[in-house]
Order: C-alpha cells, then structure tokens, then sequence
C-alpha cells in the first residue's frame, strides 16, 4: 500500500518512481511577460515555468479569478513579480485594457504568450453560429489582437540591449489539429489552421530583431478544456472523446501512406530502392481486384 507523504524529504514509497525537478536557467530577468488562459493547464505551466527562468509574469483569465490568483501566489513565492488581469481576448477594448494595464504595472513587456483557447463541440450539421463564432473569436481572432499589441509594444520601445538581443518575443499556442483533421470540431481546428497563417502571413511585418514562434499544442485530449461557465468538462465528453480516439480517427493516412514514408526511408539506401519499394506492389493488387482478375 502507497502512503502519500506531505513531506518533501520523506523517502519514496516503494515502487514509486522518482520525477526529477526541472531546473529552468535564469535567463530572463527583467523580462515581463504576459500569458494569457494562464490561470489554468498549459497557460498555468508556462506562466509558472517563465516564472522559474526570472521573469515576471501578467497571469491573463477570463473566468475563476480564485485559480489565477493562486498562480500569482505560486509566482510571488519564487520571487517574482505577477499581477492578475481579467480580460476577454476576442474583445478589442479588453485586449487593449489588458496590455495598458500590464505595461502601467511593469513599465513595458518583453514576452507575449498566445495560449487562451477553448472549444464548442459539434456535428457540422449542428453546429451554431455562437459556436462557431466563439471558437474563432477566442482561438484566432484572440490571438491576432494580442499579437498586434504585443508587436506594438516591442517596435514602441526597440531594443534593450543589456535586457535581450531582441526587441521581444511573441508565442502563438497552436495544435496537432491545425494539420490533423478532427471530426465534429470543425471550429477548432480551422482556428488552430488560421493560427499557423497568421503566424506565417505576419512575418514580412515583423521587427528585423524580433523574435515571433509557433509552438504547437500538444494534444488536444491533454489539456484541461473548460465548460461555459468555467467548469471541467462532464464525464460523457471524456467518454465521447475516447470513443473518438478510439475510432482511429488521429491517425495520420491508412496504409498506403504508411507505404509511402517508408519509400522515403528506402531512397536514402539507392541499392534497395526498387527491390524493397512496397508502392508498385499495392498499385498491382488493386488494378487486379479492379480488373476482377
């Protein structure tokens, strides 16, 4: 039987495997920074884990102010500095609200994290124009407001050459699904498609000094999704969603495009090429079952 122990220095339970503790360098001090959808899951992390490397952080959220604020006492009990600030990122005059506020705060910002996002699930057939509209307003259109501000402020101020080489950095949170399609979220995934164009279309307009990223989510089941209020997702979505996995439909290609990478593997030995090659042998059976052959 395990025994949970409150104390750090408390010896393992046996069969317990050991999690080492990442050790973030140092390495952006006087660097503020802002993410938003910080108040919970990957936004949480990356605010806490700024944090580590020295920055300070403005903890971004729109709904359940408690879990912000505990992220802002998580952040002050490293020694840093963090302020919390309600805004809606599919809002202009929020966005704009939220940036005037965190610059007041911290004098300017340095680093601007794209991570709130949010899902309304649904057939095509049934989908609303609300879901629809609040997915692509919080996912994508949140994500261009935030990244014109934060552009904004990086060409405002310059460079700050004993601070950083660059006139700041800007992350944009994406998804597997803005490649891998993703039955019943049609919503979600052509915002997460419009989040890498709008990354890519942005960079003839960038500062020559300034940094601008894509990182890509992770995985969608991952992530802590939130209800209309705020709330955790109820039981029959986590069923829905592993049935869905379940159904296979993440997988990348069927079998033919399985055949075709390993093509590619074998260009890369010439002696092998069309002796190994699977693509002309399928090509074959399937002409023969279409002949009736």
């Amino acid at each position: 039987m395990t025994v949970n122990s409150t104390d750090p220095a408390a010896p393992a339970s046996p069969g317990e495997r050991l999690r080492p503790q990442a050790r973030f360098p140092v390495t952006l001090e006087g660097q503020p920074a802002l993410v938003t959808g910080a108040n919970s899951g990957i936004g949480r992390a990356v605010a806490l884990g700024l944090a580590a490397a020295g920055a300070d952080v403005v903890v971004n959220y729109v709904v359940d102010p408690v879990s912000a604020e505990e992220v802002v006492h998580e952040i002050e009990a490293r020694g840093r500095k963090a302020i919390a600030i309600k805004a809606d990122v599919s809002n202009e005059d929020d966005v704009r609200s939220m940036f005037a506020r965190a610059i007041d705060h911290f004098g300017t910002l340095h680093i601007v994290v794209n991570n709130a996002g949010l899902q309304r699930d649904a057939p095509l057939h049934e989908m609303t124009i609300d879901q629809w509209n609040k997915v692509i307003g919080v996912n994508l259109t949140g994500q261009f407001l935030c990244a014109r501000e934060a552009v904004r402020e990086f060409k405002r101020r310059g460079i700050v050459g004993d601070i950083s080489a660059a006139a700041g950095k800007l992350v944009c949170m994406s998804s597997v699904h803005q490649e891998i399609p993703w039955a019943g979220h049609a919503n979600y995934a052509a915002s997460k498609g419009g989040v890498m164009q709008h990354r890519a279309g942005s960079r003839p307009h960038r500062h020559p000094r300034q940094r601008h990223r894509t990182r890509r989510h992770p995985d969608a089941h991952q992530s802590a999704r939130l209800g209309d209020e705020g709330s955790v997702r109820k039981p029959d979505d986590a069923g829905a969603l592993q049935a869905h996995r379940r159904a296979g439909r993440h997988r990348a290609g069927g079998r033919l495009a399985r055949l075709r990478r390993r093509r590619l593997r074998h260009r890369r030995h010439p002696v092998h090429r069309r002796r190994h090659d699977p693509i002309p042998r399928l090509r074959k059976r399937r002409l023969g079952k279409a002949s009736g052959s």
